[in-house]
């Protein structure tokens, strides 16, 4: 298990392959999507540009949920989807919440007339080296938890 501070001063844990879960009921999702050695991103209307991933619906697995929000938010489909990691965030106001990671391979997609509180699909060969620093890209995407996550999905072979 790592820990460290987000940007927003919430502290977070992150661990990353099967052995170990902070809950088996996470209540949101993170999905990694790649499609043609590009990784699948979605412009969010006040956030900027993030992975898609969202909030786990009533009798929705966690893996159910990041296909469904991969598809809303982007218009992929997802062909192969692998559980990575979860991370939990603990707010300085006292609460927290944890979400599942999930890598997965895009086999298709189709533009959409909605793409609910998203503009769409943003299709980039690399993240920025300077992610961190880039004012385009969500807050969800400036802390420990996307370099690590898509360098251990890459790392085992999820990924190319």
């Amino acid at each position: 298990m790592e820990q460290f501070i987000d940007p927003q001063g919430q502290k977070v844990k992150l661990v990353l392959g099967k052995e170990e879960r902070f809950t088996e009921e996470a209540g949101h999702v993170l999905v990694l999507p790649r499609f043609q050695q590009q990784w699948v991103l979605t412009e969010h209307r006040d956030r900027g540009y993030e992975f898609p991933g969202g909030k786990v619906e009533n009798g929705e697995t966690t893996k159910d949920a990041a296909i469904r929000e991969v598809w809303e938010e982007t218009g992929a489909h997802i062909g192969t989807i692998v559980y990575i990691g979860q991370y939990q965030v603990e707010g300085q106001s006292g609460t927290s919440f944890c979400k599942d990671i999930f890598a997965g391979i895009v086999t298709d997609m189709e533009e959409k007339d909605c793409y609910k509180e998203t503009k769409g699909p943003l299709l980039l060969k690399e993240l920025p080296a300077a992610l961190k620093e880039d004012p385009r890209f969500s807050f969800i995407m400036k802390d420990e938890v996307v370099p690590k996550a898509t360098a251990y999905a890459i790392g085992q072979g999820i990924l190319s």
